[in-house]
């Protein structure tokens, strides 16, 4: 009888620098073939279970660990790492972490370098990974200049070249486009059809649900509080904590007996107002004779909650960095209060713009939070009196006030990234622009800070480019679709996404929540969010 490809035994974990166990008393095993769902809030143990088994715990991340972990009938505890991962691949969930080589081959090619293979080996095999998730057209590009899903694309690649027995998917889906998301989906199947051991972490359950995973392992508090079939997760949790399906949240809502939570209703713009911002017919490629950006022309509003929408690679994030002056057109103009921004300094936008960076190891580097926290204000001469209830305000909003002289770069992504967030909001900047603000957060998390800024007095207008159609549905006034580089559609969420044919050509792909709102708009007049719909179902 063959060994099962991962066990794990009472496993308990407790960081050095914290009090409690992270992870407690962790019993499951998975068999050969298994797509495992990992869910629950973010801060529950999902990684430091992945740590665990990949043999970061303890070697990298200190502490005390209990209990036994066998890989392919192997305990693991005394292997040295670089063993390990060639039996446990791990794709992390910012894939900036992950990347060290400059060229996309080169970094495929990695792993299978420290392993010692042939030469012609490795290039074999990281030519076929790269086949194997469509992306050999990269196979030459810079790994800087990716977009984040190609990144995500390229890290699992090279995992994928050492022909790992178990897979370990830390939120596979946060920096993927809706279309890409489901390709990625549709592959992790076909890897578990193949043999292929799959542990994933997710907050996107809903679009894992629609693969058919095995089993689905809900956690909460370090512990396991649901092991099993995918039918019995939607009574096992809190639907406020995981998201579900919109008509199970909406069903669930129906029956509690409390007061349902206060639906927040986006701002109606302001018309005859002048502009914030203004493009003006602007280009931009980052090579010569390649164009990112065609001939964008739009005004932003006070009032305006935009969302933007569109593909890996279509150039939302190249469009928002226009916006902010971190990058200039090479033809048109952007004016930001009136002000081209080849005049102005990224220092004298900032005091109008704020700026959250998709990947927030890309802005963190103070050692606490507070100091974070501090330094922009600082910067823009803010008073200490502002800078300290900035500081106290923003915590609060992001929840994540017993944090602030915590390293943040010790923190986990979605930690990080909601510390990225803060950073911003205690500039008190006039337009707040966030560039996936809901990457790496379970579904409270990121309600209850999305609700809280988008209430925040001082925010003229809010901007976020985000690959979460629901968060376009609850939350924008106005809907922006950019694919190849140009404005697809412009305006009211109720009229740009009820044309399923323009948001699948831009690679958005509909939701049950979109769903549901567009069979109930006749009554409900307005979208409105899962839990506010309980009383019109």
């Amino acid at each position: 009888m063959s060994e099962k490809p991962l066990v794990l035994e009472h496993v308990s974990f407790r960081y050095r620098s914290r009090q409690g166990a992270a992870i407690h008393d962790i019993s499951f095993s998975a068999e050969p073939g298994e797509l495992l769902l990992l869910a629950g809030a973010s801060g529950c143990g999902k990684t430091t279970l992945i740590r665990a088994i990949n043999g970061l715990i303890p070697r990298s991340y200190k502490g005390e660990l209990t209990g036994k972990i066998r890989v392919q009938g192997q305990e693991t505890t005394s292997m040295p790492l670089a063993r390990i991962s060639q039996m446990v691949g791990t794709v992390l969930q910012d894939p900036e972490r992950q990347i060290l080589g400059t060229k996309v081959i080169n970094e495929v090619a990695f792993g299978l370098e420290n392993m010692g293979l042939p030469r012609a080996e490795i290039l074999r095999r990281a030519e076929a990974a790269l086949e194997y998730l469509n992306i050999s057209h990269l196979r030459d590009r810079e790994t800087f200049n990716l977009s984040g899903g190609e990144k995500q694309k390229v890290a699992l690649a090279g995992v994928l070249a050492m022909k790992p027995s178990v897979l370990l998917l830390d939120e596979p889906l946060a920096s993927l486009d809706p279309a890409s998301a489901q390709e990625a989906l549709a592959m992790i199947r076909r890897l578990a059809d193949e043999g292929l051991t799959i542990l994933m972490v997710e907050h996107r359950v809903e679009d894992v649900l629609q693969i058919h995973p095995s089993r689905v392992m809900y956690m909460s508090e370090g512990e396991i509080r649901y092991l099993g079939d995918a039918a019995g997760l939607a009574e096992a949790v809190d639907f406020r904590e995981v998201k579900l399906p919109a008509r199970q949240v909406a069903l669930r809502a129906a029956q509690e007996t409390t007061p349902e939570r206060v639906t927040f209703l986006p701002k109606t713009q302001r018309a005859a107002s002048a502009p914030l911002v203004r493009f003006e017919n602007v280009s931009f490629g980052y090579e010569t004779g390649h164009e990112v950006l065609h001939g964008i022309s739009l005004d932003i509003h006070p009032g305006d909650v935009i969302a933007v929408l569109g593909p890996n690679g279509a150039g939302k994030t190249t469009f928002v960095k226009h916006a902010i002056g971190l990058l200039k057109p090479k033809s048109g103009r952007v004016l930001v209060n009136g002000q081209d921004t080849r005049q102005a300094s990224v220092a004298e936008i900032a005091a109008t713009l704020g700026y959250v960076f998709q990947s927030p190891s890309h802005m963190l580097f103070a050692p606490t939070v507070r100091e974070e926290l501090a330094f922009g204000p600082r910067n823009l001469k803010h008073s200490a009196e502002q800078i300290e209830q900035g500081i106290k305000r923003a915590l609060e909003i992001v929840n994540l006030r017993e944090r602030e002289n915590d390293p943040p770069l010790s923190l986990s992504f979605g930690q990080q990234k909601r510390i990225s967030i803060a950073a911003i909001l205690a500039m008190r900047s006039k337009i707040l622009v966030m560039d996936e603000p809901t990457a790496g957060q379970d579904y409270r998390n990121y309600m209850n800070f999305m609700d809280a800024i988008l209430q925040m007095p001082g925010f003229e207008a809010i901007l976020f480019i985000t690959h979460d159609v629901d968060l376009a549905v609850i939350y924008a006034n106005r809907v922006i679709l950019v694919a190849d580089g140009t404005v697809r559609a412009d305006g009211p969420p109720q009229q740009v996404l009820k044309d399923y044919n323009v948001l699948r050509a831009c690679r958005v792909v509909p939701t049950s929540l979109l769903d549901l709102n567009l069979q109930l708009l006749p009554k409900t007049g307005q979208f409105l969010r899962a839990e506010a719909l309980a009383k019109v179902l």
